[in-house]
């Protein structure tokens, strides 16, 4: 007969995202995944079948979390003042409850992939970054005056400026970032 589980799957992974969010994949070990969660390995393994199954919960629940944004963001019918509004949005989504933003879980730990990472957390993390060019295209192509090459050039510097934004959040002060973003918006 099998145990009964004595956690709450969603709380947990909550836990972990935490984890992952402040450290990125590759340095979270699972003694930190375990003291974090606060169950132990058999458990994890039972449930989620390894680190990069924790993760990619993980990460999935990041995407649910981040829709109050992103869906305001496909939502939007303010062209490029919506992906602006969308960048303010992330500083705010991204603060923990000191008001310290601890930058974006996916950019966190895409910044520590080289040629060998796991493939299956690479194509995660691209995925989830195309979902968000789409975003940026789709509010582009509300714009007049754009040709299909600068639509695609114009997506691609804001995916490529909130890799930065994300980056630079967890260094940077709030005055720093806001002009941050104010400079890659006067640039368009």
């Amino acid at each position: 007969m099998a145990r009964k589980k004595e956690y709450i799957e969603s709380e947990v992974i909550d836990k972990a995202m935490e984890l992952f969010w402040k450290n990125g994949y590759e340095t979270t070990s699972m003694q930190m995944l375990e003291k974090q969660m606060g169950i132990n390995k058999f458990s994890i393994y039972s449930s989620f079948g390894s680190k990069k199954g924790v993760f990619l919960e993980c990460v999935k629940s990041y995407r649910k979390k981040l829709l109050a944004i992103t869906d305001k963001l496909k939502d939007s019918n303010n062209g490029i003042v919506g992906i602006k509004e969308y960048f303010y949005d992330f500083l705010e989504f991204a603060k923990d409850n000191n008001d310290f933003i601890k930058g974006c879980l996916v950019t966190n730990a895409a910044n520590e992939l080289n040629e060998d990472s796991d493939p299956v957390i690479k194509n995660q993390l691209s995925n989830f970054t195309k979902e968000i060019r789409s975003l940026f295209e789709n509010n582009i192509r509300q714009e007049t005056g754009f040709t299909e090459v600068q639509i695609q050039e114009q997506s691609d510097y804001y995916i490529v400026s909130m890799f930065g934004l994300s980056s630079a959040s967890r260094v940077f002060n709030r005055h720093q970032l806001d002009i941050f973003i104010e400079n890659i918006f006067n640039n368009t």
